[in-house]
């Protein structure tokens, strides 16, 4: 039996940042399969592809219903005042949904390589100056702040809210940043983590909130679910991919080690030693591919969800692996298997 009684129980989610690549037709589409299958909130990402505030206005204007999450926006792409005014435009836009504004510190590659930004150090000390002055902001009163990342003088929200704010999420994968959305977030965004991984990341938000003198369960737990339904076999080339492009950022490869993958994670750092990226990209193993990237049938996929509730998490946000022949069908296929998993 479940220990979560089912009304208190929040609907699932589901990503287009696993399917940007077909355009948001596409991401209308599976919204509106969504949104009549039982789930409850539509997210995206933001890297290179479609821009997150425009994609989440674009579908929350032809799906109703959908709270609306970003996962997550780099923090050192946007000022907070100016994440502030993204999500409050866009709950100015919907009165009637969850905005979930989830930021991060993202990666080298994405903040440096890709959009030519400083990429910065100490990012537990970073991301708690900018969750602060995010909030601020979001306030509605006059905000002066000068700190060691930011500094602001005179902001006032222009935007108009009713009782309905944004929430404020933080993707974390370590102890000291799960820590920090216990203590300051509405809610911690966890991602490339198998469900045995979740109860210890939940240990460390509880550990947060408690220290920050706030009530259990302040700090909603979202976790990104990796499923699809497609060939497990044919789907391991691009799974190994997938989880390789994550295993070389340093924070990722930590949370990797602990979560069982130290060998892996060795291999890994050797292959690329020696300049080896073949053998890097295989040091990715079956047994790290089917614990993080789960393909299967759909009872497969559904029974993955359910594991990832029962280690923890209070809300799955499925990120559907686009792996089979049809990649939208498949999509598709996924977001069925998982409805009111």
């Amino acid at each position: 039996m479940d220990s979560q009684p089912e009304t208190l129980r929040i609907p699932a989610g589901a990503t287009s940042a696993s399917f940007q690549g077909l355009g948001l037709h596409a991401a209308v589409q599976v919204a509106d399969q969504m949104a009549g299958s039982g789930y409850g909130s539509f997210w995206t990402a933001e890297t290179t592809g479609h821009e997150a505030f425009a994609t989440l206005a674009h579908v929350g204007a032809r799906v109703e219903g959908l709270d609306l999450g970003t996962g997550v926006l780099a923090a050192q792409l946007r000022t907070p005042p100016l994440a502030a005014m993204g999500a409050a435009t866009l709950q100015d836009a919907h009165p009637d949904v969850r905005v979930l504004l989830g930021v991060g510190v993202s990666s080298p590659v994405v903040v440096g390589r890709w959009h030519g930004a400083t990429y910065g150090d100490r990012p537990v000390e970073r991301m708690r100056e900018y969750l602060t002055l995010v909030r601020n902001c979001l306030s509605g009163e006059v905000v002066d702040h000068d700190g060691a990342y930011h500094r602001v003088d005179g902001f006032r929200l222009g935007v108009r809210l009713g009782g309905r704010r944004p929430e404020l999420l933080l993707g974390a994968l370590n102890a000291r940043m799960l820590a920090l959305a216990g203590e300051l977030a509405d809610g911690v965004l966890l991602n490339y983590l198998p469900a045995s991984a979740v109860p210890w990341c939940v240990e460390q938000v509880r550990l947060g909130e408690s220290q920050a003198g706030r009530p259990a369960g302040s700090c909603t737990v979202y976790a990104y679910v990796h499923v699809g339904v497609c060939d497990p076999e044919a789907a391991r080339p691009l799974a190994r991919r997938d989880l390789f492009s994550y295993a070389v950022v340093p924070a990722y490869a930590t949370a990797f080690e602990r979560a069982g993958f130290g060998e892996e994670i060795a291999t890994l750092r050797a292959a690329r030693e020696r300049r080896d990226r073949d053998a890097a990209v295989a040091a990715m193993s079956d047994r790290m591919v089917d614990a993080i990237d789960v393909c299967g049938d759909a009872a497969h996929v559904r029974a993955t969800v359910t594991e990832y509730r029962d280690a923890g998490v209070d809300v799955p946000v499925l990120m559907p692996l686009p792996w089979g022949e049809d990649r939208l069908v498949t999509v598709q296929e996924t977001i069925d298997a998982a409805a009111g998993a």
